[in-house]
Order: structure tokens, then sequence, then C-alpha cells
């Protein structure tokens, strides 16, 4: 007689999806279960699910882009990238969205930035959503062009030097030619022609059908914000044309708008959100600067293109931005700008806000509760702790999450299993003696 030999899918089905075994999640993690103290009370509004547009997260907690600097020299996702993102999203995010990718070859913010200007580019993304998705996790992917700030040196490198030894500066193209800081380290751009807006208005609506179509993307988000091209177009002080994409108002949002109307075209926004982020003020001594009052004009035309969330930060876009050291805050920085945001659009579309919301977790959990804002992103406290929405959040506030299966067995239940088994062992010891 031959004993059959149990495999891990006898016991427990594989997640669908992928050529190899990773156990098939009952709920996803990050979902509210209970209070510790066995309260009935209802849990708090940062662990409710939320939907954005066609999604439903399980919480309000999600993985802003981040650029790692880790992508091949041409641009393709890397092993990295599986195990860092792959880390993040079993962890129970309600979203964690990809570092930002470019459109085009000429719009990486550095030669060690993901693109997706093409099909291979967009496969190399495919295995990272796979695993996302076999945790029964969203994953989305930022979308960007660098403009006027396109071939740099990786941040961990420089903050502000072009990278020469590209050998592509001459590439380096904008709204307008007029460089970031003059005298500084980033070279004066090229002024785009009408024929090569139009260009980058395609190319970022065929990078969004490649990360749905190919990738398997569950969100895009329009980047738009930190002087990078469509923030470019936005800002007077960055763009000074004359045509229809420059001047007034309604012309210097017409790029972004063309941009959003492209990728809407492109993907079907019944199964897939669509964030845009902006600089909601670029903190400029300039009196010409973008201002919350133009982000709230902007923030119109999100809701009539069925924009699902608006995500708020700011500056970026000019030299004359006084640095953050020093300054004391009685909130996170963005924090009064998202407010003011969601205040002017109400209900008509969901606002999500970055920068420090992991440093007060009582105090992000109070935003949340009282419609501040309606998602939390954030980036480097996920460095830090890629387990950020389980101890960061969950275990100050006393409640307990679902965890992943390869994750939880080591803490509640399992714990509780383990003294169910000790009560009735000392139970049925105690009537043997008897």
């Amino acid at each position: 007689m031959t004993t059959k030999e149990v495999t891990p899918s006898d016991v427990v089905p594989g997640a669908p999806g992928v050529p190899y075994f990773t156990p098939e999640q009952p709920v996803a993690a990050g979902t509210f279960h209970s209070w510790e103290d066995g309260s009935d009370k209802p849990p708090p509004t940062i662990f409710k699910p939320l939907k954005v547009g066609p999604l439903t997260l399980q919480n309000r907690i999600g993985v802003s882009p981040m650029c790692m600097y880790s992508a091949a020299s041409d641009a393709k996702a890397t092993p990295f990238h599986l195990i860092h993102y792959g880390a993040l999203a079993t962890r129970g995010p309600g979203i964690t969205f990809v570092e930002s990718t470019a459109v085009s070859s000429d719009g990486r913010l550095s030669y060690n930035d993901l693109g997706i200007w093409n099909d291979e580019q967009a496969e190399s993304l495919k295995p990272i959503v796979d695993y996302a998705h076999t945790q029964k996790q969203f994953i989305g992917i930022q979308l960007g062009h660098g403009g006027r700030k396109s071939n740099g040196q990786p941040i961990y490198l420089h903050l502000e030097q072009a990278a020469e030894n590209n050998g592509k500066l001459e590439d380096v193209k904008a709204p307008s030619a007029i460089p970031f800081r003059p005298y500084g380290n980033l070279p004066t751009p090229k002024e785009l022609t009408k024929e090569e807006i139009k260009k980058i208005i395609e190319d970022f609506g065929d990078a969004a059908k490649r990360a749905v179509e190919i990738s398997g993307f569950d969100a895009i988000s329009i980047h738009s914000a930190h002087g990078y091209l469509n923030n470019e177009f936005l800002s007077k002080i960055s763009n000074k044309r004359t045509d229809e994409y420059g001047g007034s108002f309604e012309n210097r949002i017409r790029f972004l708008s063309e941009v959003i109307d492209n990728v809407k075209s492109k993907i079907d926004t019944k199964k897939v959100a669509i964030f845009v982020r902006i600089s909601a003020q670029e903190n400029s001594t300039d009196p010409d600067s973008w201002n919350i009052e133009d982000s709230k004009k902007l923030a119109d035309l999100f809701i009539e293109k069925g924009i699902n969330a608006v995500t708020t930060s700011s500056g970026g876009n000019d030299y004359r931005q006084p640095p953050r050291s020093g300054i004391k805050h009685t909130e996170p920085i963005h924090v009064p700008l998202a407010r003011e945001l969601k205040k002017h659009v109400g209900d008509k579309l969901l606002v999500s806000c970055v920068g420090g919301l992991d440093e007060n977790v009582e105090q992000t959990t109070e935003f949340i509760q009282n419609d501040t804002f309606d998602l939390a992103l954030i980036g480097r406290g996920f460095l830090k702790n890629p387990g950020l929405v389980w101890s960061g959040f969950a275990d100050k506030l006393g409640v307990r999450l679902y965890e992943a299966l390869q994750l939880g067995w080591g803490y509640w239940p399992n714990k509780q299993q383990i003294t169910d088994l000790i009560q009735r062992t000392e139970k049925e010891a105690s009537k043997e003696k008897a």
C-alpha cells in the first residue's frame, strides 16, 4: 500500500493565475475582523471599505507611488520590483501604486526609472500585478512624463542633476524653454511643438491601455504634480506659450484635459479606477504661482471628466519654494490642502492625501473619520514598515484584521487555537486523574 503524498494544494487551494503555489486567500488581508477588546461597535472609518469607481478597497490606507530607481536599462521591471511590491501588497493596504512609470522614451525621470512605452515593458510588470491579485489585493500604476525634469540622476545620487552620461539631454522638452532653476544643474528644455504635444497625449493613452490590457492593473494614476510635464503645462511659471496650450487657465489645463480624454478612450472605466495627482499649490513666492483656488477649478474639471479621485500634494515646479525644514506643523503639510479640496468637491470626487500620514496614526484616523479626506496614501512609512496597515495602524487602534495565510499563522486567531488545545488537554487530563 502506497501513501499519497499530501501537497499544500490538497489542503488549501492555490491561487489561480500564476504558475506557482501560493495559497488562495479566503479574505483580503487588511480587512477589518473585530476589535481586540471584543466590542461590537463599528470599525473606525479608516478600516471601512471605500468605493473608488469600480473598485471597493477593504480599507482606506494605500501605498503611494515611490520611485525605486531599480529598472533595467530598457526600462523594464526587475525581480526587485516583484519582491518590493509583493511584500507590500501581501500585508493588506487598500491599494498599492507602482512608482511613476514613463509613457514616452524621452520622459523618464532618471535612467533607472520604469517605462511603459512598449509592450515588452508592460509584460515585465505583469508578474507583479498577477502576484498582487493572488493575494486579493488591488494594484495601480502611476503614469507620467518628466518634461523639463526628465533624464536626471537617480535621487540616491543627486536630487537635481542632469544625467549627462545618458546622452539624451537634447531630448528634454517642456511647454516652454524655461529651465527649472536658473544656473542650476538641469538643462534648458526645448519648447514642445504642437505635433510633439499631440504625440505625448497619445503616449499617455497608449500607456494606460498597455497597463490595463497587458499588465492587468486595477487603477491608473495620472501624475500631474511635482513639476513634471502635466504640472508644467498647468502653471504660469513654467508655461509661457501663446497658442491654445498656454495663456488663460482654460488653455493651460487643456493638455491635462486631453490626456484624461485619451486615457479614458483607451481603457474600460467600468473596471479601472482613475486617479490624478496634483500639486494643489506651488508653495512659491511668485504671485503667478498655482494655488489652491486654481486646484478647486481643476477639481471641477475632474468631476466633469469622471475622474474617481484626486491626490493632493504640493510644490516641485518652482525653485523658489522655501525649504520645509525647521517649519513646525500642527498637522501634516498637505492636510489643509486636502481639506479645502474636500470641502469644495463634497461627495462628487474622492480626495486622497499624501505626506507624513503615518507619523500620528490617531490623528490620521480622525481625518478619515471627519471626512477631511477619503484615502491616506503613504510612501516613506511603508518603506520603513511594509506591515504598516497591520502594526502601524490596526495594532495601535486596537483592531484585528484578516491577514494573509502565509503571515498570520503566528498571530491571532491561531494563538487562540493553541490556547483552546491546551485548555482541552488540561481538562481531559484532570478527568483521567479523577
